[in-house]
């Protein structure tokens, strides 16, 4: 099992693959917002990450995208919880194969030579449209280094039904799950006696931060739960619940040189209230879960979970980040991953951040990482046969 990561001395020391602005700075092109019903959660990760990003390194650009898809020039502001997107803000486009070139989508823009060079992309986007691999490839075209997974990974990722089928291959623990789609629902009994429990969780397949997802414990839950689901997706995955479970999490983070480390693990607890750790108990309730850092679990079992959530991260080919959340049954010790985020949450509240924080790497260190794991790579991209 790899060492947690050491802590650079000088922040400085982020390798020759990185290039830099005449005043010594990187200029960061910060992505967020979103066709994704998770806009919200990602324009508050963003304004955390601004702030995480170092001024005396980073000039950071923030763009916007509208909820109608738009890319537009936003202005920061690093005293707000979420960074805003107006709709009169000037629309900027990416220049495929234009090494980051950001353009303005206006004649007189270009015409003036006005034009802005990216140096990388710290795409903050979560959901559909975004975290799934879509922008991953615009920025791929455009020829620029990008934070976090490449295009495989993190469709594979965000589609519930496909990652844990590749995990189950893999060998990994998965709780019993089917999936339903739009033109083929079935109804409660069915799903009982495909999974043989009768108290189940219903998911938008591809959809993350709890939103669309219920628990069905009657036919009437069921139906209900199943029309929410597919308001947000065309496929819907039913899971058995485990019994009492308890919600534990492991960030993963890839250096430079390919290493992979887990971190300290973590544990959520909703409240009674919530019964489970929804979007309300996530973003709205102050209340709503308490975060336990590090969790409170033996060596042998934490050293299980982490080597778990390494192989998870390698077997859907994940890069630079991703958080790995799994679901431990207190009376039997089973033990099951339930998936794999390309794009965990990095608001103050996020465990991601706060799992590094707690195993020894600060933010501003932790954007220094990712950043200068998307710069080695994209280097070893460029310098590949064709």
């Amino acid at each position: 099992m790899p060492a947690l990561p050491e802590v650079p001395e000088e922040r400085g020391a982020l390798g020759e693959t990185m290039t830099e602005m005449p005043d010594g700075r990187i200029t960061v092109g910060l992505l967020f917002g979103g066709r994704s019903a998770e806009h919200d959660v990602s324009r508050s990760s963003a304004a955390n990450v601004f702030r995480s990003l170092d001024p005396e390194r980073y000039t950071v650009i923030p763009i916007g995208i509208s909820r109608a898809g738009r890319w537009l020039l936003s202005d920061s502001d690093v005293g707000v919880d979420a960074l805003l997107i107006a709709d009169d803000a000037p629309e900027v486009a990416l220049v495929p194969g234009g090494h980051g070139r950001l353009v303005r989508c206006d004649f007189g823009f270009e015409r003036s030579g006005v034009s802005q060079q990216l140096d990388v992309v710290f795409p903050v986007l979560h959901g559909p449209n975004g975290e799934d691999g879509t922008v991953h490839g615009a920025l791929q075209l455009a020829g620029i280094p990008y934070v976090g997974s490449g295009i495989l990974a993190s469709s594979v990722a965000m589609d519930k039904d496909v990652s844990k089928r590749l995990m189950l291959c893999a060998g990994l623990p998965i709780v019993p799950f089917t999936v339903l789609m739009a033109s083929s629902r079935i109804d409660y009994a069915a799903a009982v006696s495909a999974l043989g429990a009768t108290d189940l969780f219903v998911k938008p397949a591809n959809m993350g931060s709890s939103v669309g997802i219920s628990r069905a414990r009657s036919a009437e839950e069921f139906t209900a739960s199943c029309d929410l689901a597919f308001r947000y997706d065309s496929k819907v995955l039913i899971e058995q619940c485990v019994n009492n479970a308890r919600e534990i999490e492991c960030s993963i983070l890839e250096d430079v040189d390919g290493n992979i480390h887990a971190s300290r693990l973590g544990e959520i607890a909703p409240a009674s209230g919530h019964g489970f750790y929804s979007y309300t108990a996530k973003y709205i309730d102050a209340a709503g879960a308490e975060l336990r850092i590090p969790a409170n679990l033996g060596l042998t079992q934490e050293t299980r979970i982490r080597e778990l959530a390494v192989t998870a991260f390698r077997t859907l080919c994940c890069e630079g980040l991703a958080r790995v959340d799994f679901f431990l049954e207190p009376d039997s010790g089973r033990l099951f991953v339930s998936e794999v985020n390309t794009l965990p949450g990095f608001t103050p509240i996020s465990m991601f951040p706060k799992l590094w924080e707690a195993s020894g790497i600060s933010q501003p260190q932790l954007m220094d990482k990712l950043i200068a794991h998307a710069f080695a790579r994209h280097h070893r991209r460029e310098t590949m046969i064709r």
